[in-house]
């Protein structure tokens, strides 16, 4: 049966993940892989997390398995305001800070709308913002006057301000202040994407971009870097008008995030476990980023560069211009080694002689067999 006569018309902006199309077809354990986002299991709390499950059930009891609020449960929005400084009513939890770009996009958004955004890109924002039918324009930071489209309304831009999907670079002060002048200036919105900020293993943390523009800021957070990725929580600050139109959209969407799993993460932030994780993360995330830092020093040809990042996840290699990586990619999964092909980053699809490599998610031990193959394939 022709089932695409049933199909809406935004199915056609759809995009699929390349990230995830390697999941299907690979077992991970089996192959050198620096291609995904996952955090280290090492990292999960997994004693913790016992603990705080039946400490949550003692303490809430059937109220941590009902329905609950949709912009949240009360404690675990306090939480987030006590650590960040920001009133509760600033506040709405998601189900995963994935959400929280989906769904700013679908309250802000209509088709042919422009959506700008640094080039390159979180690929999961690319595929939200194409879902909508938006205008997604890809900028450098330093020539974003110049790349506003005329005769068009912007609706937002979306960065990713510390230690950026795929890049691992972190945007200076002033790059922040400029952008907020002018987002002032042509009145546009900024959805700051902050999944990464507290993983910081060098350097001094700088504003946030919500800190300097408050009144035109959304800033999404997520659990799934700093405790577990699989309680899929997430929360989005910003001033109450726009939450409160998040708000009414999420009731369509999930009616509510996850209760138990909201409880369990305002104990973990309450009881200090958060912190103390965060500390083991760190540790553990600066050894392995310089280890594949070194790696790379070690076996990659002549005309490689790649970034340095001062935290998060990734980083960025650049390849002579003569190497497509996209092309290269199904040689390197035969051969047992994972990557991001970097052109999948960018909104026109270009920079093809470019890949994100994740030093999170291997173990130490197999890094070192996994960039000497890398290596040796190009």
């Amino acid at each position: 049966m022709d089932y695409k006569e049933f199909f809406s018309a935004d199915t056609g902006s759809f995009m699929r993940s390349p990230v995830r199309e390697i999941f299907r077809k690979v077992d991970l354990s089996q192959i050198y892989s620096f291609a995904g986002g996952y955090p280290s299991a090492e990292t999960f709390p997994l004693e913790t997390i016992e603990r705080l499950s039946s400490e949550v059930l003692r303490k809430y009891g059937a109220k941590a398995l009902q329905y609950g609020a949709t912009q949240g449960v009360p404690e675990l929005r306090e939480a987030i305001s006590k650590r960040y400084g920001v009133p509760v009513e600033n506040i709405q939890i998601t189900t995963s800070s994935q959400q929280g770009i989906d769904v700013c996009t679908r309250v802000l958004v209509d088709p042919g709308d422009v959506v700008l955004t640094t080039n390159p890109t979180y690929l999961g924002a690319l595929q939200s913002f194409k879902s909508y039918r938006a205008d997604v324009v890809g900028v450098e930071l330093d020539k974003l006057e110049e790349a506003l489209p005329a005769g068009k309304k912007v609706k937002f831009f979306y960065a990713i301000p510390d230690f950026q999907n795929p890049s691992g670079q972190t945007m200076t002060l002033q790059q922040r202040e400029k952008l907020v002048d002018l987002a002032r200036k042509y009145d546009f919105l900024i959805v700051e994407d902050s999944p990464y900020r507290e993983l910081r293993y060098e350097g001094q943390p700088v504003p946030t971009i919500y800190s300097l523009a408050p009144e035109r800021t959304l800033h999404l957070g997520s659990f799934s870097k700093i405790m577990a990725p699989g309680f899929r929580l997430g929360w989005i600050i910003g001033a109450p008008e726009l939450l409160d139109q998040i708000y009414v959209c999420k009731q369509a969407l999930d009616l509510c995030p996850p209760i138990m799993d909201q409880y369990m993460a305002a104990e973990f932030m309450a009881g200090g476990e958060l912190d103390k994780n965060l500390a083991h993360t760190i540790e553990l995330y600066r050894d392995k980023r310089d280890y594949l830092l070194s790696l790379l020093e070690k076996y990659m040809p002549a005309g490689v560069s790649w970034t340095h990042p001062e935290g998060g996840l990734f980083l960025f290699v650049t390849l002579p211009e003569d190497i497509d990586t996209v092309a290269l990619y199904d040689r390197a999964l035969a051969a047992g080694v994972a990557y991001v092909a970097g052109s999948f980053f960018y909104v026109d699809g270009s920079h093809k002689n470019t890949m994100r490599l994740n030093f999170s998610f291997l173990d130490k031990e197999r890094m070192e067999p996994g960039i000497k193959l890398l290596s040796s394939l190009l």
